[in-house]
């Protein structure tokens, strides 16, 4: 069950945003980019980050940062400034260190290398191929992230601004994602909510095995419009939407389904998001129950789209680098034009993308 949501204070001086981080492998380190150029504004108070796979990553480390500055700062105003700071150099140590493993596909021969990739997959799994279930990256997470922390101080974490955290994974058994927040949160969490079924063994938590969240939430946004007092959602995407071009070849067509997989349970999200804003709008429903949901997007999919859907599984310093680099411009360009439209407007036509 959710956890109820609570009163919770803030610092009154500043716009509230919640953050919707998508999934995408390397391409994450774009949506660092973009989280880098919001904390060194540091003028936003972040309600809740709901992320799935590499966008559940970014949200514990920018977390991971509020919560260490919350530990060492009674001033909500110094804590959250330290905040920010301390969110920035999460992130940077944590995509520093993906950058520095050459690869997402460890333990496993079915690398981006490999032409056989594809006939393998359709006959090996990752119980046979990564026996040991191999993965740097977790011990890379829990190095950089303090899970224990992001608990105990969740609340001191929240009096200075820092966020919510809610992590989507799916439910092999039931096929239905699963939010984990507050005391849940864990590396097996994060792992859970990255874990790809042909390359990774499913995650097991309390009994129950979890696979990729991009399955059923890529990002999740419900928990931010009912575990939040925020109205106003920034949406990072880095899965394309739309694809001008058909694909023809077996690599493309495959690349494209799980585009639109990944894609799909956004979408229903963010056309349920239009329906109730029109039935507010036509006086229809009771605007003292149902929240007015403000969405905004940064869209990495265009800017991602030349560098292919198997770079997803690089991890090398300089494309990481360069990714982070294109997400500042980002997100420094979308608070240029749009700064002064939260808390009044919405600035994507649902409609259009879903």
């Amino acid at each position: 069950m959710p956890e109820p949501t609570a009163p919770r204070p803030h610092l009154p001086s500043l716009p509230r945003l919640n953050l919707a981080l998508q999934g995408g492998g390397s391409h994450g380190a774009l949506t660092w980019g973009v989280l880098d150029a919001l904390l060194e504004d540091g003028q936003w108070q972040f309600d809740g980050v709901s992320g799935t796979s590499a966008g559940a990553m970014n949200a514990v480390a920018m977390a991971h940062g509020f919560a260490k500055a919350a530990q060492e700062h009674k001033d909500p105003h110094e804590a959250h400034l330290a905040g920010c700071a301390q969110a920035r150099e999460t992130l940077t140590r944590l995509w520093e260190g993906v950058g520095t493993l050459g690869s997402l596909m460890w333990g496993s021969p079915l690398s981006a290398a490999n032409p056989m990739m594809g006939l393998m997959r359709q006959w090996l799994s990752p119980y046979q191929t990564n026996p040991l279930d191999i993965n740097p990256l977790r011990r890379l997470l829990e190095h950089e992230v303090d899970f224990d922390l992001l608990c105990t101080v969740r609340r001191a974490s929240a009096a200075a601004g820092g966020p919510k955290v809610f992590v989507c994974a799916t439910n092999v058994r039931t096929g239905r994602g699963e939010i984990f927040s507050g005391s849940r949160l864990s590396a097996d969490a994060v792992m859970a909510s990255a874990c790809l079924p042909l390359l990774f063994k499913a995650v097991e938590i309390d009994g129950e095995h979890y696979w990729d969240g991009g399955y059923s939430g890529n990002p999740a946004l419900h928990p931010l419009i009912y575990q939040t007092e925020t109205s106003d959602i920034l949406l990072v995407q880095i899965n394309p939407i739309e694809h001008l071009e058909l694909p023809d070849s077996g690599q493309e067509i495959m690349e494209r389904m799980n585009e639109v997989t990944f894609n799909a349970s956004l979408l229903a999200e963010l056309r349920a998001i239009e329906f109730v804003r029109r039935l507010l709008a036509e006086g229809k429903l009771d605007a003292r129950r149902y929240k007015n949901v403000r969405m905004h997007r940064i869209d990495g999919g265009a800017v991602l789209a030349p560098f292919g859907a198997d770079s997803k599984s690089r991890a090398d310093l300089a494309f990481v680098r360069k990714l982070f680099a294109l997400g500042r411009t980002a997100g420094q360009e979308w608070l240029h034009a749009h700064r002064k439209d939260v808390g009044v407007r919405p600035t994507i036509k649902i409609a259009d993308n879903a």
